[in-house]
């Protein structure tokens, strides 16, 4: 947490500084109160002295009103203070998140990102609200409080030595029991989270398999044992506050008894037994109050750790210290003895790739499923960076271009077609800001899409759901791919694009592509061999190795892979 608060907290020392100083301010008007109340009591109730009670009492609504001035305004810069650095917080990791390689946000997962921006910042915003108060007034108060009840009656104030270890003592083995817990709450708020988000982007499968029971029981499951462990810590919390009353009760009791035996024998006055009683009332309730706030510390802290875990993670794929960019954009792409494992796997998806795609062409990458294509293609956009040998665009490693220039470059249509809630223009615009509505109505023509956009209500404006789910998923894709066509980029990425078209669709939305696209660069990932059979370069993979290139024809003589590949998909008058 002392990490987080390095990090963030800087830019408003000056805001924090001011609370501290109306914060003393409101502890010394607190502080004051009962002193001015003894006064009254001894130099003008116990007197009968009318003058001394009206001026005394004025200077008490005085304090009282500069007391609920500055508590105002010291929470009011709290708050805003607080809700500023969680602002912050809530940035630097979304900017943190966004830098991520496919590796990282893996590694974490994303229900864990999702937790770890939203109810950890909260964790963290509550625990600075309080500690930009509770914390910094509570030991003011006990003190200032110790001091001003030791003014009173050194003698009495011989029970603070009693009182306070006794309550020490309670409340540290209350808190060594809980931190454990505030600690595992996090994590446990995490698995449900992540139980969750499976259970809706999968309730297709579930009903499918009809394990909607199964289901409901694995969550249940881990709904209980986040439900156990609050109410573990929760029954703690329920044991802490009467425990505290109770002490804060008898200590009052012990004062009254003691105290009222000094004034019998004229050792003390009746307003400094009041005086006294208050004083000792404000120790205690600071004592509870900044045991309460401490009961957050653990959570707060498991929460920042979370939250510095994300942010102290560096991306291995960042931007070049000195990028270099190509004499001139054409397109060309090309693998030189490419390599690449995941992290931890025992073998690497792909081994010694080499190929060279032109513009002009459009090269066709196809093998069984799991030979790596969709790995293959990720490297180009360097959403994984090569473990051996290089991806270079237009003669220049990709690990040496800015990342933005390197994707402004692609246009990559992902094998899982998504879109972003808004309209069907706000998507197709997001690789291109700056097109008109013709120019998107072009894009969708060639993407086969402009019927169905045509037929809508609102045209280009129809909404969108989030991930497009009110639209089919051919609908899906050919709105991607109008989305790339858009942005006309020098390279075209098709990573199984196709796959959710029918067939007289897959025929024309390839020969619109095929004039649009004439001098860019084209790479296309397909399982169906009737989509890349008239490619001019096809890739053959087997297993992560390049088990043959060239045409349809040439590669149905020279490469087994790819005739058995064909032949299982058709029929022999239909292989050309």
């Amino acid at each position: 947490m002392i990490a987080l608060y390095r990090r963030f907290v800087p830019p408003y020392r000056w805001t924090v500084l001011l609370i501290m100083g109306l914060l003393m301010l409101q502890a010394l008007a607190q502080l004051y109160l009962p002193e001015l109340n003894a006064e009254i009591i001894n130099l003008g109730v116990v007197t009968g002295d009318i003058d001394v009670i009206i001026s005394l009492g004025l200077e008490m609504l005085a304090v009282s009103l500069l007391y609920g001035l500055v508590a105002v305004v010291g929470v009011y810069f709290s708050a805003r203070t607080a809700m500023a650095i969680g602002r912050d917080v809530r940035a630097a990791m979304f900017t943190s998140i966004q830098s991520f390689s496919l590796q990282e946000v893996n590694d974490f997962g994303a229900p864990s990102l999702i937790t770890r921006n939203t109810n950890d910042v909260q964790q963290v915003q509550m625990m600075t609200i309080m500690a930009m108060t509770i914390m910094i007034t509570a030991p003011m108060m006990l003190v200032g409080g110790v001091f001003m009840a030791i003014r009173q009656d050194p003698a009495l104030s011989m029970l603070l030595v009693l009182i306070i270890p006794v309550m020490a003592v309670v409340l540290g083995g209350l808190m060594s029991r809980a931190i454990p817990l505030f600690r595992a709450m996090q994590y446990k708020i995490d698995e449900v989270n992540r139980v969750l988000r499976e259970q809706l982007t999968g309730i297709r499968v579930i009903r499918a398999f009809v394990r909607t029971g199964y289901e409901q029981q694995r969550f249940a499951t881990a709904n209980a044992d986040l439900t156990d462990t609050t109410l573990r810590v929760n029954r703690l919390m329920a044991v802490m506050l009467p425990a505290l009353l109770l002490i804060m009760n008898v200590s009052s009791v012990a004062v009254v008894w003691f105290g009222g035996q000094r004034i019998a024998n004229g050792e003390m006055p009746v307003g400094n037994l009041l005086a006294f009683l208050t004083y000792l009332t404000q120790i205690l309730f600071s004592v509870m109050m900044a045991v309460m706030v401490l009961a957050m510390v653990p959570r707060a802290a498991a929460a920042s750790d979370r939250i510095m875990e994300v942010l102290d993670t560096t991306s291995p794929i960042a931007d070049p210290d000195q990028p270099s960019r190509p004499a001139q954009s054409s397109g060309v792409v090309a693998f030189d003895r490419v390599s690449f494992g995941y992290p931890g796997a025992q073998e690497p998806v792909l081994q010694d790739v080499s190929f060279t795609a032109r513009p002009g062409q459009t090269t066709a990458i196809v093998g069984s499923t799991g030979s790596g294509k969709t790995t293959l293609v990720n490297l180009i956009p360097r959403l994984y960076d090569v473990t051996d040998g290089a991806v270079q665009v237009d003669g220049v490693d990709v690990r040496r271009w800015t990342r933005a220039d390197l994707w402004r470059s692609i246009g990559f249509i992902p094998q899982q077609a998504f879109l972003f809630s808004g309209s069907v223009a706000d998507n197709l615009r997001l690789g291109a800001p700056q097109a008109t509505d013709q120019e998107l109505w072009r894009a969708l023509d060639i993407a086969q899409g402009a019927d169905f956009v045509r037929a809508a209500p609102g045209g280009l404006e129809m909404a969108i759901d989030q991930g497009g789910a009110n639209v089919s998923g051919g609908q899906r894709q050919r709105l991607s791919i109008a989305r790339a066509v858009a942005r006309r980029p020098r390279i075209y990425v098709f990573d199984d694009s196709f796959s959710a078209l029918d067939y007289a669709t897959d025929a024309a939305l390839r020969a619109a592509l095929a004039t649009t696209t004439r001098d860019d660069t084209v790479i296309v990932v397909a399982q169906r061999v009737s989509t890349v059979m008239h490619a001019d370069q096809i890739i053959v993979l087997d297993r992560g190795r390049v088990v043959g290139s060239g045409r349809h024809r040439e590669l149905l003589q020279s490469c087994p892979t790819y005739a058995q590949i064909v032949a299982s998909q058709m029929q022999p008058e239909e292989i050309g």
